[in-house]
């Protein structure tokens, strides 16, 4: 990805700022696939969903983040909040259960 915007002189454009845009302007055209049904070209589904990873990437990147280390970081404190034997087939949220 850094040679595909090196090659075309983007990282100019890609502050953290506008690519945190990015990332929710590219969210809502995922979440506008569903609106009304389940979607029904999963090529549609792919696309936009590629675009908000690469726009997640790009952030990380850009503040020298290690993605696969800061997922499963998260994945801990998710752990912590939500034990199996008190979230089990629930969703309400940690601080209710």
């Amino acid at each position: 990805m850094r040679q595909f915007v090196a090659e075309r002189n983007w990282q100019q454009f890609h502050t953290p700022e506008n690519l945190a845009k990015s990332i929710s302007i590219e969210s809502a055209e995922l979440l506008e696939l569903f609106q009304w049904s389940e979607p029904s070209n999963i090529d549609e589904v792919k696309d936009e969903l590629a675009d908000v990873l690469t726009y997640c990437i790009l952030l990380a990147d850009k503040y020298d983040l290690d993605v696969e280390k800061i997922v499963l970081e998260k994945l801990e404190k998710t752990k912590a909040k939500y034990p199996v034997d008190k979230s089990y087939g629930r969703s309400e949220k940690y601080d209710r259960l």
